[in-house]
């Protein structure tokens, strides 16, 4: 839709006063499509990437990674294995992204390939436990850092920082609320920024390492705890500050030239990050042994504290950039899944409207960001990551399974990328080990209490979706009406090919 249409139609709004063409039973229909499109080049695809994984998860996740094996030889490769499985189960979202070409992530793809019920246990999971934890997380990490160099020698306050986690999930869902492009240029400038941080950590532990730095590394496998549990709550850790490799497939309607830029994106952009956090991992160790690692409030702070002074105020100052930009980048991508679940029913409708003025899923936006500050009411980080850790992977497993099951049940589908039969295969299978090895190993009622509340959407699909009561219809029609008033927002148009 052109500007100059667009022009017509605000105007033949304004003549008609009083709300009424949101009120009309032929509500205005708009397309998220035909917004200007900020995804041109592969540049912004690995921004988007790169900048939503690299967060607070580099900065959190060293010392449980460490705890859970003990040594540093086992620390690194589990650093380089979470690697290489998140790039292998990003080639396969890259076909499913390519053959699906819908927004959503994993919702089209386990729509196409099971049916409703395994999308609808996706997104009820998702968007009230998965993907709002992980917006939580990342946001009471950045109001640690933000609020440690006000506490000198002592922990923040909790209430502080969860007042200063509040915030940021506000600030950051109003702007993605307003603007595509400047929830993009915003991604763009807080990647660039982690970088920053980023390659003066890695040059800094170079730089040591030259200079004969290496006592840390000898023995490295000494001590080592290795068990099944131990090395799936290793790369749980691990994992979690991988996060974020599949998030160009909740944006895929946006893309310019999916085809291209979707596998260019995630080809460059992982390994990139991969050798990042081996590189980091390995500066930490150049200056910490395994225990002084342990005993950080801060692995980065402690860092720069001994390696930047006195400039060492740089790092927290750019671990808070970081954790922005991992934040906006998990808002931006998440509410298409909302968006995406309110179009195809499973959601109240109203979070499928898109906003008239600013063309972006505002009413998904803002219902993602209501969400993630329940979660920081109770936060507890190390507990958030476990739970998102275990429900992610579920499903994470599910869906690549449907690409395998597809390559059988769709023959039809064309496919621009095809990969090997046996990297789905190997990626279903360490889904498998990560989700059961600790429920058999080490069980806790939290596994259990995830399981649980996962199967409750069946109850919730049976009564609202595939019975369609009438009378949560009755109750929410007058709020659709009366938030397309506030809000400004009108149904999706239909794409007509």
């Amino acid at each position: 839709m052109g500007e100059e249409s667009l022009r017509k139609r605000r105007g033949e709004d304004k003549g008609r006063g009083d709300g009424q063409s949101i009120q009309s039973h032929e509500p205005q229909t708009m397309n998220l499509q035909k917004q200007a499109n900020i995804f041109l080049f592969p540049l912004c695809g690995i921004c988007m990437i790169v900048g939503t994984i690299i967060g607070s998860g580099i900065f959190v996740s060293p010392k449980s990674v460490l705890a859970n094996v003990e040594a540093v030889g086992p620390c690194l490769i589990v650093w380089a294995a979470c690697g290489v499985l998140a790039t292998l189960g990003a080639l396969c979202f890259a076909e499913l992204g390519t053959m699906i070409t819908k927004s959503g992530g994993e919702y089209p793809y386990l729509m196409e390939a099971f049916g409703p019920i395994p999308a609808f246990l996706f997104s009820w999971t998702s968007l009230l436990v998965t993907k709002p934890s992980s917006f939580a997380i990342i946001c009471l990490s950045f109001a640690e850092y933000a609020s440690a160099p006000f506490y000198p020698g002592c922990d923040p306050p909790q209430v502080v920082i969860k007042c200063l986690a509040a915030a940021a999930i506000v600030v950051i869902t109003i702007v993605n609320s307003l603007s595509v492009k400047l929830g993009s240029y915003l991604q763009n400038f807080l990647t660039a920024a982690k970088m920053i941080i980023v390659t003066i950590i890695i040059v800094s532990g170079i730089v040591l390492l030259a200079q004969g730095k290496t006592e840390n590394f000898k023995d490295s496998f000494k001590d080592s705890k290795i068990s099944v549990s131990s090395l799936s709550l290793a790369f749980y850790n691990g994992l979690w500050a991988y996060d974020g490799w599949n998030q160009l497939n909740y944006i895929t309607e946006e893309l310019k030239n999916p085809y291209r830029n979707l596998p260019l994106s995630i080809i460059i952009g992982i390994p990139l990050v991969t050798v990042c956090y081996v590189l980091i991992n390995i500066s930490y160790f150049t200056v910490m042994t395994s225990t002084e690692l342990l005993q950080s409030q801060a692995v980065a702070v402690t860092f720069g504290d001994r390696v930047l002074y006195p400039a060492s105020w740089i790092v927290p100052l750019f671990v808070v950039f970081s954790t922005l930009g991992s934040a906006n980048g998990t808002c931006f991508t998440a509410g298409r899944l909302v968006y995406v679940a309110g179009r195809e029913g499973h959601m109240l409708k109203v979070l499928s409207y898109i906003s008239v003025k600013r063309l972006t899923p505002a009413p998904a936006i803002i219902f993602y960001g209501a969400i993630a500050i329940i979660y920081i009411i109770p936060g507890d980080i190390d507990t958030l990551i476990n739970y998102f850790s275990f429900a992610v992977w579920i499903f994470y497993g599910l869906t690549v399974l449907g690409l395998i099951v597809m390559r059988f049940t769709r023959k039809n589908l064309q496919r621009p990328i095809k990969i090997p039969i046996i990297i789905p295969v190997i990626v279903t299978l360490i889904s498998i080990v990560l989700v059961l090895a600790p429920i058999i190993s080490a069980p806790e009622l939290a596994y259990l209490y995830c399981i649980l509340f996962i199967l409750s959407g069946l109850i919730v699909y049976a009564l609202f979706v595939h019975l369609k009561f009438d009378w949560p219809q009755k109750i929410s029609d007058p709020i659709t009406m009366h938030l397309q008033m506030l809000l400004e927002v009108v149904p999706e148009e239909e794409v007509t090919e």
